[in-house]
């Protein structure tokens, strides 16, 4: 019985996101105090986290910790990142963005503007935007990934095509000094990929510590798009091979810059 009792209160903590010891209690139909013994059990078990009052699925805080901790790398830079492309978001215009940290960081900045249209894969984008009075936020459909906020899959890739857009702003995982463009996954590549081909201008967002480097996917390169956003520390020799594999300018704001216009 006390068995069968712990697996129920891991189920309904793992489908409600968290619960109270009051709520667990009544839906077990047992007492408070065989509540609190369970939960003391099931956290020296590493299976749940005790809050005050309740308890919420380890997983769950393993995952925002992990993402929180994520966008606070290199915060200062992707801050800078974020300002340098909000300026180039007119009012009025339709963007497409994905589920990086630095993106969720333009998101921030983006809050106050006027009339625009945000297409994004991004959970915490669309979380950020939600309750923005001048933005209509269009959430992707697909398959909710379990290690990260986004939507991804043949949905997600269908509703892109169908899709088009002024300006889209992706992360990268990796940018080669050749302008070569990469994520470790795959499957967000291939997503990337898409998300790209349905805007008008494509920016890529990656703080200096992206730069120089490879992963397991190429989904693009700079000379295909408007260029890469990066911060101010990227080394001058970076900047100058950055520059002449992707466009003319200088690549701390972007390489190049033409009015977006859609498709």
């Amino acid at each position: 019985m006390t068995l069968e009792r712990r697996r129920m209160i891991e189920a309904l903590l793992a489908s409600q996101g968290g619960c109270t010891v009051e709520n667990l209690a009544r839906a077990c139909g047992v007492s408070d105090m065989t509540i609190r013994r369970d939960l003391e059990a099931l956290s020296a078990a590493g299976k749940v986290v005790r809050t005050h009052g309740g308890a919420v699925p380890r997983d769950r805080v393993l995952f925002e910790f992990e993402f929180l901790n994520r966008s606070k790398i290199n915060d200062v830079a992707k801050h800078q990142i974020a300002q340098t492309a909000s300026k180039l978001v007119p009012d009025g215009s339709t963007l497409l963005m994905d589920s990086g940290t630095t993106t969720l960081a333009l998101a921030r900045a983006l809050q106050d503007r006027k009339n625009l249209t945000v297409i994004t894969t991004s959970l915490p984008v669309a979380a950020t935007l939600q309750h923005a009075p001048s933005i209509r936020t269009i959430l992707l459909g697909g398959v909710l990934q379990r290690d990260s906020p986004d939507l991804l899959g043949a949905i997600t890739e269908a509703n892109l095509e169908s899709l088009r857009g002024d300006l889209a702003f992706i992360g990268a995982d990796a940018i080669a000094l050749n302008g070569d463009v990469y994520h470790r996954s795959p499957d967000v590549a291939r997503m990337l990929a898409k998300m790209a081909a349905a805007a008008a201008a494509v920016y890529v967002l990656a703080d200096h510590s992206k730069i120089g480097r490879t992963a397991l996917m190429r989904c693009g390169h700079l000379g295909q798009w408007h260029g890469p956003i990066t911060n101010r520390d990227l080394p001058s020799a970076s900047q100058n091979s950055l520059a002449k594999a992707g466009g003319e300018r200088h690549p701390r704001r972007h390489v190049r810059h033409r009015h977006p216009r859609c498709r």
